[in-house]
């Protein structure tokens, strides 16, 4: 009995840390301001801003319920082993071990520490250097992308999509939302590179370029204050899909942030209202990633030179030829399972979680 209590005071001081580390307490009393706000005669008088905090609310609350289980369960087994009573032996090891497994399920999540980490992400794919063969890899990568969200159980939605000329797309825009969303896919942002045998230059090996880019969704306003005198808003004809109706009607809308020049363009939608307010929330996504990667430069130069910058925003290297690997040049993790790679499944992960140990310094 005494060398189970031990082990239960050890494993009180790890998930106690967590906890901490979690941000637990904070999280609750934020929910707990959220439920009294919901609780208000007039909160449904704003119904847009109602329905962004009760969102927000089950956000939360699906985000604390595994934690505050596991409080429960640690706080239970803790007043449990003060009692001097050997019978207890057996069912208090069993719950010992089921604690201690659903701590090691909820360790993963103390990764997600950003900021913005669990916000859904808006993940944007680009063509870059390398023709048909560039553009036919960006659509791989999309592909890829959607297969990991689907097998997550991830919501998808495509918010932009551009043909390319012969195969593949230019750019396409996404918006994948679940749990940790951007936290997982913020290992994403960057430069991604693909050597292989080309099917559309005569079995010629080619270097393919894509730029993937991966934002929070911020979809609430006062999560960023924009001046409207900052804004110039084009409204012109949509050329995408969608049908003779938004082929006849000036429904596509480009919003441009004159101070930093960021310009968001939607012609996705039937409505030009609806692209103004897809336009707006990406813009606010932009301006939030740009503040972070501005934060993040400061940083580096705190630190001193970055050892890597001679790769310069290449983040990954997908080889099919003449041998198969995946490398991640910032956390140097790699595999050979290549297809497993690009069909989002497990070894997506085990790169996207290298990262992340990579950013913790694990």
């Amino acid at each position: 009995m005494e060398s189970l209590n031990q082990q239960i005071a050890d494993i009180q001081i790890e998930i106690t840390k967590a906890l901490d580390r979690f941000g637990f307490e904070a999280l609750v009393k934020e929910k707990r301001s959220l439920e009294a706000a919901m609780q208000q005669p007039d909160f449904w008088n704003d119904p847009q801003a109602a329905q962004n905090i009760a969102k927000h609310h089950a956000k939360l609350e699906r985000r604390l319920a595994p934690w505050q289980d596991l409080k429960t369960s640690i706080d239970t087994l803790a007043e449990f082993k003060e009692v001097e009573d050997d019978s207890l032996t057996d069912d208090l090891a069993q719950q010992l071990d089921e604690t201690v497994g659903q701590f090691a399920e909820l360790k993963n999540e103390l990764k997600f520490s950003g900021p913005h980490d669990s916000n859904d992400a808006i993940l944007s794919i680009y063509a870059g250097a390398g023709g048909t063969d560039a553009q036919d890899w960006a659509q791989m990568l999309l592909r890829m992308y959607v297969r990991w969200a689907e097998a997550h159980n991830f919501t998808v939605t495509t918010v932009d999509e551009s043909a390319g000329d012969e195969a593949g797309i230019k750019s396409a825009t996404i918006e994948i939302s679940g749990q940790f969303a951007y936290g997982n896919l913020k290992s994403e942002h960057g430069v991604h590179r693909l050597v292989r045998l080309s099917p559309f230059n005569a079995e010629s090996r080619e270097t393919s370029f894509a730029k993937v880019d991966v934002m929070p969704l911020i979809d609430e306003p006062e999560a960023l204050e924009i001046d409207e005198k900052d804004l110039r808003v084009d409204v012109y004809r949509s050329g995408g899909h969608g049908g003779q109706s938004v082929n006849t009607t000036d429904s596509a809308v480009r919003i441009t942030h004159i101070p930093t020049g960021i310009s968001v363009a939607i012609q996705n939608e039937r409505s030009q209202l609806q692209n103004k307010e897809t336009a707006m929330t990406i813009l606010r996504s932009k301006l939030v990633q740009l503040q972070m990667e501005q934060h993040q430069k400061h940083l580096e130069k705190l630190k001193g030179p970055n050892q890597s910058a001679e790769w310069g925003n290449q983040i990954r290297s997908y080889v099919l030829h003449p041998y198969k690997q995946v490398k991640d040049l910032r956390s140097r993790y790699e595999t050979s399972d290549v297809q497993g790679v690009l069909d989002g499944g497990q070894p997506l992960d085990a790169l996207m979680h290298a990262y992340l140990d990579h950013t913790l310094g694990q």
